[in-house]
């Protein structure tokens, strides 16, 4: 049983764009990088990042009152959440992904959520289905921080079937940052890895491949994943956080079409804000999310099980196997059918 929300709690909801702005403006300004060498006031940070003083102590204070900094005597230090994720050298650093979820493309989509809501759909002129959109090139370059930890959940648990493969041949549709793909390929040497995106953002996912030391079995496909001729036929399909982007109609279509590009014996891994079967309440990240689709595609949203099966089903897979992960996301793992 979920807590009513009072008079006060809408009053934070109605302030909550506040806290995000302090959020990205510290890591854009680079304040943590400056406090993680030690403590400071805010004269010595105005100094390292070239801000006015005045404008500096004020960002201090609100980031001290959103319990990012801890104030005491006129100096700032860093509390541990944002020593461990908001400095850039850190092993835990997500701060980057401030470009991604909280970036002005973002932003400026949901200033007219009102409009979406009556068209049911996008009004804007660029969006997430606009060919080359450069949004892309923010996601591919600092959405890893999030993606990785899912990645490892989906090379776990191609593991054991994939070991026993005699070759390892991986279409990554839509694949963005690559990570997928190139994490599976870093725990199956014998894992090749066909990327398929958008040729600016294949650019990016490149630098990924170089990183996670698999560029030299990585091959590129830049284009339309409805349109590009796929190749193959491939051991392993990966279709991650972009099945959202579309109606349950759409989705079918583009999972018939991956499953002529697969093995008769391959895999489908589909991985993805889902929304799960009890009240919204209870796992808001998916139903949020879809407020970002409508915003930002004509017919996209969070899909639940159910409506991944009735489209499998559809289009000649077997229904999924569900596996959690820490984070909003499920890994949907399908056969040929």
């Amino acid at each position: 049983m979920h807590k009513d929300l009072n008079r006060q709690d809408l009053t934070e909801l109605m302030q909550a764009y506040k806290k995000t702005s302090l959020l990205r403006t510290g890591v854009e300004l680079g304040v943590f990088d400056v406090l993680a060498a030690a403590p400071a006031s805010a004269t010595v940070v105005a100094e390292r990042i070239g801000s006015d003083p005045r404008g500096v102590r004020v960002l201090l204070e609100a980031l001290a009152a959103i319990r990012l900094l801890d104030a005491d005597e006129g100096l700032f230090r860093l509390t541990p959440v944002a020593a461990e994720h908001l400095v850039s050298t850190g092993r835990g650093y997500v701060g980057g992904m401030v470009r991604v979820m909280a970036g002005d493309r973002e932003w400026d989509a949901l200033r007219d959520l009102s409009a979406a809501v009556r068209a049911g759909g996008t009004v804007l002129d660029v969006h997430a289905e606009t060919p080359g959109y450069d949004y892309w090139e923010d996601f591919a370059s600092y959405a890893t921080a999030v993606a990785e930890p899912t990645a490892e959940v989906v090379a776990r648990v191609l593991g054991p079937w994939a070991d026993e493969r005699p070759a390892l041949d991986v279409l990554d549709v839509a694949c963005g940052h690559g990570v997928y793909g190139y994490v599976l390929a870093a725990h199956q040497p014998k894992a090749k890895v066909w990327s398929l995106d958008w040729p600016n953002v294949l650019a990016i996912a490149e630098k990924h491949a170089e990183r996670l030391g698999v560029r030299d079995r990585m091959e590129q496909l830049p284009g339309d994943m409805f349109e590009v001729p796929l190749g193959g036929p491939y051991d392993v399909v990966l279709l991650t956080n972009v099945t959202h982007h579309f109606s349950e109609e759409r989705v079918t279509e583009l999972l018939g079409r991956l499953r002529g590009a697969l093995k008769p014996d391959g895999r489908l891994v589909i991985v993805g804000f889902t929304a799960g079967d009890g009240p919204p309440a209870e796992d808001p990240a998916p139903y949020l999310f879809s407020v970002l689709m409508l915003v930002w595609t004509f017919e996209g949203e969070s899909h639940t099980v159910d409506a991944y099966n009735r489209a499998l089903r559809k289009a000649g897979f077997s229904e999924a196997t569900v596996h959690h992960t820490d984070l909003p996301f499920r890994v949907l793992v399908a056969d040929r059918r």
